[in-house]
């Protein structure tokens, strides 16, 4: 998998003057666009359209203070049709526009060419399992979250909190199907896995799966039938299932023959009563790949 992805990489490096579709690059490594895209955000800590906007800025720029094009030329090099949306783009990855760098030989940010190595350490080893789920319904309540990578989510603390305890033990006793208990659902609304970073708007809901109705007060989420890959975690709270999260889009992904399908990821997390550890588990939607 991590050398489809280098090669994706190549093509890019290949083509930074002409289009760049993910559809194309998702062909070269020889696997879904939705799937790269989540993937390659999880490696690389930042959206694939933004490292190649970075890396088209960071060529640009070089051009830029060799002086040897105008900036109208350099401009549509890189693909941007006006000057004024190449100086607005400039600007945003170097904190100075393409004339004045030009002029005063501004010190700019370089973005460098990445590349995917698989490093083994051999220190722990992951507990999952691949279950095969029909459609589900959850009950619950929904709202919206920024994505927070380490420590504790506040809004999504906040939000649990306003649920109120009296309703979080009427989902725990909803829970009669698998995945059991009080789940967390989380999905980017606009389905763009793209931008999946830190601060990015989710949508997020609270529930438990449930055969039954879900009472007036609450929402239902309906989850299609389809493959699920099942991790479990055990350790310090809140790391160990933060952690896990990392580990399954920048180990197990690269390593299996699997890859992300549309659907919410859900995950279930049982605090110790000092809070200090938890057990975790999440469902990450997942299909095999061709080839």
């Amino acid at each position: 998998m991590l050398d489809r992805l280098n090669a994706a990489l190549d093509h890019i490096e290949d083509h930074l003057e002409d289009r760049i579709e993910a559809a194309e690059l998702a062909r070269i490594a020889w696997t879904s666009e939705y799937h790269l895209r989540r993937l390659f955000s999880a490696l690389a800590g930042m959206p694939l359209s933004e490292y190649i906007r970075r890396r088209r800025l960071t060529v640009a720029g070089a051009e830029v203070l060799a002086g040897e094009r105008t900036l109208l030329d350099i401009a549509v090099r890189h693909g941007y049709t006006s000057a004024e949306a190449f100086a607005r783009a400039f600007r945003q990855v170097h904190g100075v526009g393409p004339g004045e760098a030009r002029r005063t030989g501004a010190s700019l940010r370089s973005q460098a060419r990445m590349s995917f190595r698989l490093t083994i350490e051999g220190s722990s080893s992951m507990r999952y399992r691949i279950v095969e789920r029909d459609e589900f319904r959850m009950a619950g309540r929904g709202t919206v979250v920024p994505l927070v990578y380490e420590g504790m989510n506040p809004a999504i603390v906040d939000f649990i909190r306003s649920i109120g305890r009296e309703n979080l033990r009427r989902l725990e006793e909803l829970s009669d199907s698998e995945p059991r208990g009080v789940l967390a659902a989380v999905e980017n609304p606009s389905g763009d896995r793209a931008s999946w970073e830190e601060g990015t708007e989710l949508d997020y809901f609270h529930g438990a799966v449930t055969t039954r109705a879900a009472p007036e007060d609450m929402e239902t989420l309906v989850v299609p039938a389809g493959t699920w890959a099942v991790f479990e975690a055990s350790g310090e709270f809140p790391a160990a299932v933060q952690y896990l999260w990392r580990d399954i889009f920048t180990e197990w992904f690269p390593s299996n023959p699997y890859r992300l399908r549309p659907g919410p990821e859900l995950s279930r997390t049982t605090v110790s009563e000092d809070g200090t550890t938890a057990d975790g588990e999440i469902w990450i939607p997942v299909e095999r790949e061709s080839g």
